[in-house]
């Protein structure tokens, strides 16, 4: 499909999601995958995936906003920092059996302040309060024209297929075929 296809197919979709789609388009050109509801952007540095959807969701923090644009990475998020990355922005999204994280917002700056701030929370180096002021006024420094370093650039190395965390197994091949055989004597 080209430019002009894509395009021509978020004409059919809400002004503010089409606008955020469109931004991505000008930075990253043409969606590897394009249907009617979402396209899809892969491997474009820095990140594993880049969604823009026809769905948009109002969002109030730190300001009222939709979400509709998503850009996935790969990173292992500790089980116990899940609760925190929660209560901190609720457009973050945690994959544990996958090893991704997503963050949704209005465009690729705003999920990369997201980003930086949820590794930040993980590694210890900012609150959730703190996260939470710093993005407000990063927001701000937007628009003043004032610097924003968290909307540049991912501050941390994403991780690699080894962030997908499968869990521990807890039943046996012997414990299934107990409840099978269990199964077959009630049948």
């Amino acid at each position: 499909m080209s430019t002009t296809s894509a395009s021509q197919t978020i004409q059919s979709w809400p002004e503010q999601s089409r606008e955020a789609a469109q931004l991505v388009i000008d930075q990253h050109g043409e969606p590897d995958e394009v249907t009617d509801s979402q396209f899809v952007w892969h491997q474009r540095e820095p990140w594993k995936r880049i969604v823009a959807t026809k769905a948009y969701f109002k969002h109030n923090f730190p300001t009222e906003h939709i979400d509709s644009v998503a850009t996935f990475i790969d990173y292992r998020v500790p089980v116990d920092k899940f609760s925190d990355l929660a209560a901190f922005d609720g457009s973050i999204k945690i994959e544990r059996t996958s090893g991704e994280v997503s963050a949704r917002c209005h465009d690729e700056q705003a999920n990369m302040l997201a980003l930086n701030l949820m590794h930040d929370i993980v590694t210890g180096a900012k609150n959730v309060d703190e996260a939470r002021s710093y993005y407000a006024e990063e927001f701000l420094n937007y628009r003043r024209k004032q610097p924003t370093p968290y909307m540049e650039k991912l501050h941390f190395s994403p991780g690699d297929a080894s962030a997908a965390d499968p869990d521990v197994r807890l039943l046996s091949d012997e414990d299934l075929q107990k409840a099978i055989d269990e199964g077959k004597s009630r049948g």
